[in-house]
């Protein structure tokens, strides 16, 4: 009796755990706190960011990842994971939209995990709650209902599961393409979208012909740089390229400067860190084949918040840009050949190519229980091959452990785990738009968030 007594009352407690409170003044410190070091520099930009994260849930919960990480400190742990789990290669900020469509190096139009800006090692249940929770607050704003949802967050889990069971024992992940062959629905279009695309579009959207020069065009989203910050961009090339591997580098021409620019109002949560476009002389001298690669600011990352020095420094050589570019490569199937980092005026950056041939996932598209339930297996199983890629595989000096074979061994119940993730999103929804909500009433009253 006594143990049932004791069982009921630590049920309760992890209820009461879960359950949404009001915290409106840690959210506000938290926002402001994180937000404070861009203050000087992009005050306008981080305007744009409060701005929409007022707009939903949604858009608060994709501008405020750090308070997810902070959470994830005090709330209980999965009943299905293990001391190995815990060093999964993790994208961190794994939500609806944080995966896309895009021709990889190899030229193959592929959906996958597409934002890489806080990989770090965690446990694998927190993209996986992170991802089931978004689909929560993205589903409601789409008129989809909660069972609906639910159901979702099933497939996705299950998805998951069966995906790196699949793995489990094998080399299966790196040859795992998610395409127009083996997709359906929302995803297939998307897939096809960034298969369709070319390179003149990108250029003709930023850049002009003027004679026999090609640089970018005066627009609202992207600011000629003074003469001290051109400089700094364009006399950061020479090592951003010595970042690359030489058997991936091209010849120095390939990498001539022809302009550059700030690029503003992209994002959500990277508001209000520093972006530049490069324009680039490319494979030939010709204008049609110029390449545009994008410079993206880096901080730590956010996971780092609950495991912190999970991933120490020397693996990204204490540079938040190599972290970020390293995370790329080890998630990602023939990965962009562009991808590197450098440092501008002291500051750590990620670079890779803007490519041509990339669509982002559009939320709002998945407004019907169907196309949210068949999406929801792709999600599952780009997911898993992101972990499974990014293990001992990859860099056995990261990651020791088969990502694969150490999670199949700690969920060791799928209908355990869904029920753990349903019950997880829902409750953290609920919390979102309480958070949400006491953000938007110090937004509207003129509290300082940066």
């Amino acid at each position: 009796m006594l143990a049932l007594v004791l069982a009921l009352a630590a049920c309760t407690n992890a209820a009461d755990a879960d359950a949404a409170v009001a915290r409106k003044s840690w959210v506000v410190a938290q926002i402001r706190d994180y937000n404070h070091p861009y203050a000087a520099t992009a005050s306008n930009e981080l305007d744009t960011k409060l701005a929409t994260m007022a707009g939903s849930a949604y858009d608060f919960y994709r501008g405020a990842d750090h308070l997810f990480y902070q959470d994830m400190l005090t709330r209980p742990a999965s009943a299905y994971t293990s001391a190995q789990t815990g060093y999964t290669w993790l994208g961190g900020d794994t939500h609806l939209g944080n995966f896309d469509a895009a021709r990889d190096a190899g030229g193959k139009a592929v959906f996958k995990a597409a934002d890489y800006d806080e990989g770090y090692l965690g446990q694998y249940v927190w993209d996986l709650r992170r991802l089931a929770a978004s689909m929560v607050l993205a589903g409601r704003d789409n008129g989809l209902s909660d069972s609906d949802i639910g159901a979702a967050i099933d497939t996705l889990v299950g998805a998951y599961l069966d995906q790196m069971s699949a793995f489990k024992g094998s080399d299966g992940e790196a040859n795992l393409r998610l395409t127009r062959d083996n997709t359906t629905g929302v995803v297939d279009d998307l897939i096809a979208k960034a298969d369709g695309k070319t390179r003149s579009g990108l250029l003709s959207k930023y850049t002009a012909l003027s004679g026999s020069a090609r640089r970018f065009q005066d627009l609202s989203n992207l600011v000629a740089l003074p003469a001290a910050g051109y400089s700094a961009v364009s006399g950061s090339m020479a090592a951003y390229v010595g970042t690359i591997a030489a058997s991936k580098r091209y010849a120095g021409s390939y990498y001539t400067v022809k302009d550059a620019r700030q690029k503003l109002g992209s994002g959500v949560g990277s508001l209000g860190k520093l972006r530049y476009y490069v324009l680039i002389e490319g494979p030939t001298s010709s204008t049609a084949d110029d390449v545009i690669l994008e410079f993206k600011q880096q901080a730590a990352s956010v996971v780092a918040v609950a495991a912190p020095g999970r991933m120490p420094a020397t693996a990204y050589g204490d540079h938040q840009g190599q972290r970020v570019a390293r995370t790329a490569k080890a998630q990602t199937i023939d990965a962009d050949v562009l991808i590197g980092y450098a440092s501008i005026a002291g500051q750590p950056y990620y670079v890779h190519e803007k490519s041509p041939f990339q669509e982002d996932f559009d939320v709002g598209k998945l407004d019907s229980a169907g196309k949210l339930d068949t999406a929801a297996t792709y999600l599952g199983q780009a997911l898993a091959s992101a972990h499974a890629l990014a293990d001992q595989d990859y860099d056995v000096s990261v990651v020791s452990y088969s990502i694969d074979k150490q999670v199949m061994e700690a969920a060791t119940s799928k209908s355990g785990l869904k029920s753990e993730l349903r019950a997880f999103a829902f409750d953290y929804a609920a919390q979102t738009q309480l958070d949400w909500q006491a953000f938007v009433e110090a937004y509207q009253a003129g509290t300082p968030l940066y």
